[in-house]
C-alpha cells in the first residue's frame, strides 16, 4: 500500500473502497489543520495579541466560486471533506517533570470542512478552494491542556478557526486512476489566529473510487505563527516544533 511513510492506510482504504460511487480524476488535501490546529500545551504562558481575523469562509457552501474566465465548469474537479472518516491533530513533545521520559501532547479534532477544486490537469483553483478546522473542538487527554489551549496559545474565543487555502501540488500525475497510491506535496497558505505563513504538506493517497484516502503531514515552530512556546513549573521542556497530522477522507463534489 502506501509506502513506509504512511503506513497503516491500506485497510481503511478497502474497506472505504466499497462505499465510494464515481471516478474520481483529481486530487485533494486536506487542512486546513489541519491544522492548523495545532499548538500548544501547557497550563500557563501569555501569547502576543494579534488582529482579527478577516471575512473567514467557514463552510463549503460559503467557498462555491465559479471559475474563471480561462476555466470552463467542465475542466474543474472538486473534491469536498467527507461527513466521516477526516481527523485533525497536532503533536509537540514535551518533558514532564512527573516523567522520565519525554512524550507527545496530542490533540484531535473530527470537525474539519471544505473543499479543493483543480482543473483537469492538476492546477489548484485557490479561489475555490479552502479548508477550515473547528481549533475550539481539539482535545488532548488533559481538560487542564485544552482550556489552556483555548483561552491563551489560541484564543478561540476571538479565533475559532485555523485555515488553510491550497495553491499548488507538486508531483502529483494526472489523471488519477482507482487503486493508485501516490505521494506528494500541497502548497499553500495556513493561517492561524490571525497570522498567515505558506506551508508544505507530504501527502500520502490512495485514489478510490469517487474520492481519495490519505494522510498529509506538515511541520513548523511555535514562532512561525506568532506563539510563544509555553514555560510552565509542571512541564520541563518543550521542544519548539508543531506537527500537524490530517487522516482525510475525500469525495468527489459539485
Amino acid at each position: 500500500m502506501i509506502g513506509s511513510l504512511f503506513g497503516g492506510l491500506s485497510k481503511t482504504s478497502s474497506s472505504l473502497a466499497h462505499e465510494s460511487a464515481g471516478r474520481v480524476h483529481s486530487l485533494a488535501l486536506p487542512l486546513a489543520i489541519v491544522v492548523g490546529a495545532a499548538m500548544l500545551l501547557g497550563p500557563e504562558g501569555e501569547v502576543a495579541q494579534t488582529a482579527p481575523v478577516g471575512d473567514v469562509l467557514t463552510g463549503a457552501a460559503s467557498m462555491t466560486q465559479p471559475p474563471t474566465s480561462q476555466t470552463s465548469a467542465s475542466d474543474t474537479l472538486v473534491f469536498v471533506v467527507a461527513e466521516e472518516g477526516n481527523e485533525a491533530r497536532y503533536r509537540v513533545r514535551e518533558q514532564l517533570a512527573r516523567l522520565d521520559f519525554p512524550n507527545d501532547a496530542v490533540g484531535r479534532t473530527s470537525g474539519v470542512q471544505g473543499r479543493i477544486m483543480v482543473t483537469s490537469d492538476g492546477e489548484v483553483i485557490a479561489a475555490a478552494s479552502r479548508f477550515v478546522i473547528d481549533l475550539a473542538s481539539l482535545e488532548s487527554d488533559s481538560d487542564r491542556r485544552d482550556n489552556f489551549l483555548r483561552r491563551n496559545t489560541l484564543g478561540t474565543a476571538e479565533y475559532p478557526e485555523a485555515i488553510f487555502v491550497p495553491r499548488e501540488v507538486r508531483g502529483l500525475a494526472f489523471p488519477l486512476t482507482p487503486g493508485q497510491e501516490t505521494e506528494f506535496v500541497l502548497v499553500g497558505d495556513m493561517t492561524i489566529r490571525a497570522v498567515t505563513r505558506p506551508v508544505e504538506w507530504r501527502v500520502g493517497a490512495e485514489v478510490l473510487d469517487g474520492g481519495m484516502l490519505g494522510r498529509a503531514e506538515t511541520r513548523f515552530t511555535f514562532g512561525d505563527f506568532e506563539l510563544e512556546v509555553p514555560r510552565v513549573g509542571s512541564v520541563l521542556s518543550i521542544r519548539d516544533e508543531i506537527r500537524l497530522e490530517f487522516d482525510f477522507r475525500l469525495v468527489s463534489g459539485g
